[in-house]
């Protein structure tokens, strides 16, 4: 049988033809190989019986187009074959932008990547104006750009500055933006938009051009003097050898200026190129696994409506501001009001730069109440203890809040460390006790560790999971073990940050050298930005633990016993200024040329352990939650996959001469063998 169709063509008496794409058997429309092809027999069929006007609109409830066919990416294996199939799709955009008679996108909805290409190809642009409108090029983010062509059509349209800056940065621009750039030549009601798109095809105006400021940018005499500025921003966030994306982008423009042929033939030869870089290849694992998190989540449960948090700390406090960000009714508890008014007051201000909404802001704060009593407790779906790490008190704190609670609500610990076996002690149903860990800043971070204690029961840690997704996080399910997943890891990566401190190595110095592997920031900076104290007690739970003895951090304990707690205390390895670490320049010290390695392959060897141990299932979500929750080199693909990459041998060779000359914490782990011999 013949594949169901992706398109359906219509023509009606005044002679607009209307394009709606389809695609059978999945909740959002892509543009794989065969979407385009079926697209270019009907753009035959237009250019030989020519319409008045044409619009392009999708079928889909949920959006646009969402992109190109990702899973086409991984099966490419030659340059050759990567720029045949861009080229392709190029041909028919480019065909579709070559009607003679107005285009129209209808946007609702998403339309990004190839998705905002093939919008881009239309003569005009009208979207739906609400909350869900989202334009944008994020190719960078899978480390390539855009290849139907994008990076052409987008600086012709809004010009240089502002295309540069939607590819460069990969991040989408909602309705109001997208209008003022010229993105978008309409913005309408979402029940308007069919008939606007109508009413803009048969009656054209003007198609827009960027103003003339705008298009000298991309003069051949502007251009070379501009580039510059662009590459030493770039580098300011990254490296070309480690995302050379958007170099290339930059690249692109600074030799074609986005004008002629060959720049659309030289966007499809540079995309064929970055297809087959590690970088991309690791970017696109990483997408795949973020996707696999979500899956986990299943569908969110939509009886979670009311949330009670107990404990308004930082972390307390800016978990309920989530929550009640992503629209449930939050109640915050704490001994007194005056503990609460301060998360309120931060919450406040959150809300007000993340909305910039009046009303928005208002409808959110009052979702988010303080309860010092507790009475929210009752009425909860969910409730999350987020109080300091003492067995103990959590317990006593359960001891009320149980017999308060509805039946099925969640019982969920933000605990970072402690195993939940020990805290479900006591619980008169110990099965509904359920980690849910945040990482700070919460706002920030994707990733909540879905733990899951030796009779926590499967109803609850699927309910847990979907939560997650509910407030839009990226659940990791693990069994509760010592750290659980990353702080576990990260425990080792720390205190060999540390141990080079005591050595006399700046730790400017150190942070430099994790953030050249490809750290978002380095450990010693990351330990200030946790908390020594957390860091230190984290450290203390998960040695004792493991049966291990911490190493002798004197340093560390000068700035403990001096109160000097990190950022939150305004220093501590460092001095903070408004939220930003001083480091003191090096100068002309030169790092110990294994430092890379005692860092990096302290976690990979941890990495191993947790793997051997079954606290995650397999390997990709060891990685995803490494990468998610403390933000491990994304262009590497994981800890595991880098240790692949570099070859397990030669890792553990290396370990062994680390261990060597630094000790015995480089001890290869066991489970190296079972990668070695393919069994994990």
């Amino acid at each position: 049988m013949p594949a169901a169709p992706c398109w359906t063509l219509e023509r009606d008496a005044e002679g607009l033809a209307t394009l709606t794409l389809d695609k059978p058997a999945t909740s959002a429309n892509v543009l794989s190989k065969a979407v385009l092809q079926e697209l270019d027999g009907l753009l035959g069929q237009l250019e030989t019986a020519r319409p008045r006007a044409v619009v392009v609109r999708s079928g889909k409830p949920g959006g646009f187009v969402a992109g190109a066919d990702i899973n086409e990416f991984v099966a490419l294996t030659t340059e050759e074959d990567a720029y045949a199939l861009v080229r392709a799709g190029q041909r028919v955009l480019d065909r579709l932008a070559a009607l003679p008679c107005p285009t129209v996108a209808a946007i609702h909805g998403f339309a990004l990547g190839g998705g905002l290409e093939l919008a881009l190809a239309c003569r005009y642009r009208v979207a739906a104006d609400d909350d869900k409108v989202s334009l944008g090029l994020p190719e960078v983010q899978l480390g390539i750009h855009p290849g139907f062509g994008g990076t052409v059509r987008a600086v012709r349209l809004i010009g240089a500055r502002a295309a540069l800056d939607m590819m460069l940065t990969g991040k989408p621009l909602r309705g109001g933006k997208a209008l003022g750039l010229g993105l978008v030549d309409r913005l309408v009601p979402r029940a308007e938009l069919d008939a606007a798109a109508r009413a803009l095809a048969l009656h054209p105006p003007a198609p827009r051009r960027p103003a003339l400021v705008a298009r000298a940018l991309s003069s051949p005499i502007v251009r070379p003097f501009v580039k510059p500025v662009l590459e030493k921003q770039v580098a300011a966030r990254v490296r070309r050898d480690h995302y050379p994306a958007p170099y290339a982008i930059i690249d692109l423009w600074a030799r074609h200026g986005a004008r002629g042929a060959a720049a659309f033939e030289a966007e499809a030869r540079s995309i064929a190129r970055l297809f087959l870089t590690e970088t991309s290849r690791n970017l696109v694992r990483v997408f795949f696994l973020q996707d696999r998190l979500k899956a986990l989540g299943g569908r969110p449960p939509k009886d979670l409506q009311r949330v009670h948090v107990v404990g308004a700390g930082v972390m307390g406090g800016d978990i309920a501001a989530w929550c009640a960000l992503r629209g449930l009714d939050v109640t915050l508890q704490d001994r007194e009001l005056k503990y609460i008014e301060p998360a309120l007051a931060r919450a406040r201000e959150y809300f007000a730069k993340r909305l910039r909404d009046d009303a928005k802001v208002a409808a959110t704060l009052a979702r988010l109440r303080a309860d010092v009593t507790g009475e929210g407790v009752a009425r909860a779906d969910v409730v999350i203890e987020a109080i300091y790490e003492n067995v103990d008190a959590k317990r006593e704190l359960y001891a009320k809040l149980e017999p308060a609670m509805k039946v099925g609500a969640l019982l969920a610990t933000n605990t970072s460390s402690i195993k939940l076996e020990l805290l479900a002690q006591g619980l008169a149903d110990p099965a509904r006790l359920v980690g849910l860990h945040f990482f700070n800043p919460v706002a920030q971070m994707p990733l909540i560790e879905v733990v899951r204690g030796a009779q926590t029961r499967a109803d609850v840690v699927a309910a847990a999971l979907g939560f997650a997704r509910r407030i839009d996080k990226l659940p990791l399910p693990c069994r509760s073990a010592p750290g659980f997943v990353v702080n576990r890891v990260l425990t080792p990566y720390l205190q060999e940050a540390m141990l080079a401190l005591e050595e006399g190595v700046p730790g400017a110095l150190i942070d430099r050298v994790a953030v050249d592997f490809g750290m978002p920031m380095g450990p010693i900076e990351l330990a200030d930005v946790v908390g020594l104290d957390v860091s230190e007690h984290v450290g203390a739970i998960v040695a004792r633990e493991l049966g291990r003895t911490p190493p002798a951090l004197p340093g560390l304990a000068g700035h403990l016993a001096a109160k000097e707690l990190g950022r939150k205390s305004g220093r501590g390895f460092y001095e903070w200024r408004e939220g930003k670490a001083v480091k003191p320049d090096p100068g002309a010290v030169q790092a110990p040329a294994d430092l890379a390695d005692r860092l990096v392959l302290a976690l990979v060897n941890e990495c191993v352990a947790v793997l051997r141990e079954a606290t995650v299932e397999d390997a990709d979500l060891l990685d995803a939650g490494v990468i998610f929750g403390s933000g491990f080199a994304p262009f590497r693909g994981g800890p595991l996959a880098y240790a692949k990459h570099r070859g397990y041998a030669e890792i553990v060779s290396r370990l062994t001469e680390l261990g060597a000359r630094h000790g015995s914490r480089f001890t290869p782990d066991a489970g190296w063998q079972d990668l070695t011999a393919g069994k994990a």
